[in-house]
């Protein structure tokens, strides 16, 4: 039977690396975040205010597109990150800043919560939570040269916008990955533990990141 998984996850949780690493020992069609060239972005830079729900309604449009293709995939597929980021975390921290009005906020978030109820939501969602000092590391690590000036104050915005998320999302089962604990890129016991555990969620059994707890 096809199972659809969604990995989620703060900028340098490690998605994409555990995308690749479970795709391989599930034996899954990994789906990376996709480049899309927005053609409102260098607007959406210079004047947020006027052009971020522009930008934002680029990006949900290419999220649905990319979850319909995965959805007529007839392998099982692993995500990395999916439409319910892009508008609850990323969109609303927007509005938080003020670059989203009340008004586009709105429009954006109805038309984001009618497409959203008309995809077929994840088998699972499994969710990177990492510290600050964490998340600094491991973009450290990767060496991006676009991510090196990213404020720790960013990132503990968007961790505590997905921690409300997350709390809150009903939409498939989650499991939450303590990243702090878990290094599945240094340690190969850690990552056996998270892919077992994976395994049985998709069995329909309630496995748990014991000793670490979710």
């Amino acid at each position: 039977m096809k199972k659809y998984l969604v990995l989620a996850g703060n900028i340098g949780a490690g998605k994409s690396t555990l995308v690749g690493l479970l795709a391989k020992r599930l034996g899954f069609m990994p789906y990376y975040e996709p480049v899309a060239e927005n053609p409102y972005l260098t607007d959406f830079y210079a004047d947020m205010g006027r052009w971020a729900l522009q930008s934002q309604l680029f990006f949900l449009t290419h999220r649905v597109k990319t979850h319909r293709a995965l959805m007529d995939d007839p392998c099982s597929v692993v995500q990395d990150r999916s439409l319910y980021e892009d508008a609850e975390v990323f969109a609303r921290n927007l509005r938080e800043q003020g670059a989203l009005s009340g008004r586009d906020w709105s429009t954006y978030r109805e038309l984001y919560t009618t497409v959203a109820d008309l995809l077929p939501p994840p088998d699972l969602v499994i969710y990177l939570r990492a510290s600050v000092p964490t998340l600094k590391k491991r973009i450290a690590k990767r060496g991006r040269d676009f991510e090196a000036s990213i404020p720790d104050e960013y990132l503990a915005g968007l961790n505590r916008l997905y921690e409300e998320w997350i709390g809150g999302f009903d939409r498939a089962p989650v499991l939450v990955v303590p990243g702090d604990r878990l290094d599945f890129v240094e340690e190969s016991a850690d990552f056996r533990a998270i892919a077992s555990t994976i395994a049985e969620r998709l069995r329909d059994k309630q496995g748990a990141l014991f000793p670490y707890g979710m």
